[in-house]
């Protein structure tokens, strides 16, 4: 499957992102400055929330993970909870093989593959370039792929770079 720009770039891919392990997200419950507050996701995707505990917020998007809140506030502890999500830091993207500081790399929002390579510094001499490929996990799992230089890279990605031969 070849990550195209136009599917997994742009605003569809902000709009689709989900939250996962490594996210820092800022909550705010409406009229409640006590619950509201700067929250990180656990390796379980859980967060642990003042009152009621861990909710379970890793593989939701953004609205979902508000509604999530939402209801589990919803009627013990507060009436009508009015909940928004922000996030403060996406986790990192990863990048790997063929590339001069081959590691884990903090995500900057629109940043293309040939941007990653370049933070990575660079393509080493024996980097395949035509054969980028990219693994994205989603709601449907992991998807692997290659990847052209201007396919966008989301929170999580791994970028593999492979040795050419000859």
């Amino acid at each position: 499957m070849l990550f195209s720009p136009a599917v997994f770039g742009g605003t569809e891919a902000e709009s689709q992102y989900r939250l996962g392990s490594g996210d820092k997200i800022y909550v705010t419950v409406f009229g409640h400055k006590d619950l509201s507050g700067e929250f990180d996701i656990d390796g379980g995707g859980n967060v642990s929330f003042p009152l009621v505990g861990n909710i379970l917020l890793g593989e939701l998007a953004i609205g979902d993970a508000e509604a999530a809140i939402r209801d589990t506030l919803r009627p013990d502890y507060l009436l009508d909870p009015r909940v928004s999500i922000q996030v403060m830091n996406y986790r990192p993207f990863y990048i790997l093989g063929e590339v001069k500081e081959p590691g884990s790399y903090p995500y900057v929002n629109g940043m293309t593959v040939m941007q990653a390579v370049a933070l990575a510094g660079g393509y080493t001499y024996r980097a395949r370039e035509d054969n980028v490929l990219l693994i994205r996990t989603g709601p449907e799992g992991k998807k692997e792929g290659p990847a052209r230089e201007e396919t966008i890279v989301l929170p999580g990605d791994i970028i593999k770079v492979p040795e050419r031969f000859f």
